[in-house]
C-alpha cells in the first residue's frame, strides 16, 4: 500500500463498484419505454374504436336495406346504431351522429363518433393524440351490377 492515500484507495474501489448502475441505466431508458407502451395502448385503442365505428356503419347500412324509402331507411339505420353501438362495439350511442343518404343506386351511411372524452384517449398524456372525431362511411348497392 505504499504510495496510496486513503482517498486514492477509495477512488480505486469506487471505480470498480457496479452497484446502482442498473438503476441509472433504467432512469435513462425507463421514461422512453413507458411512453412507448402508452403510445401502443392509446393508438391501439384508437384503431379499435375506428374499426368498431366502421363495422357499425357497414352493419347499419345492411340493416337499412329493408327500408322502402329514404325516411324508413334512415329510421332503420338509426335504430340499429342505437341498439348495437353499446352491445356490439362498446361505443356510447349518444356520441354517434348517423347520416343516411339513399338513392336508386346505393345507400350510404356515415357515422361520426366523438371520442374526445373516451378513456383510451385520456391516457395519451404527453403523446400526440389521435383524432378525437372518427368518421366512417359504408355504401351498399341497392340493385344491379
Amino acid at each position: 500500500m505504499k504510495g496510496y492515500t486513503i482517498l486514492g484507495i477509495w477512488q480505486i474501489q469506487f471505480a470498480r463498484c457496479r452497484r446502482g448502475s442498473a438503476a441509472v441505466e433504467f432512469a435513462f431508458v425507463g421514461p422512453l419505454l413507458i411512453l412507448l407502451l402508452m403510445g401502443i395502448v392509446v393508438y391501439g385503442g384508437w384503431f379499435w374504436l375506428a374499426q368498431s365505428v366502421q363495422s357499425l356503419a357497414a352493419e347499419s347500412a345492411r340493416a337499412a336495406m329493408g327500408g322502402l324509402d329514404g325516411s324508413e331507411r334512415r329510421a332503420l339505420a338509426t335504430a340499429f346504431v342505437a341498439d348495437q353501438a353499446r352491445a356490439g362495439a362498446g361505443l356510447d350511442p349518444a356520441l354517434i351522429v348517423v347520416a343516411v343518404d339513399s338513392d336508386a343506386q346505393a345507400i350510404r351511411v356515415r357515422l361520426t363518433y366523438d371520442a374526445h372524452a373516451h378513456p383510451i384517449l385520456m391516457l395519451a398524456g404527453p403523446l400526440p393524440r389521435p383524432p378525437g372525431r372518427i368518421e366512417r362511411t359504408a355504401v351498399v348497392r341497392v340493385g344491379g351490377y
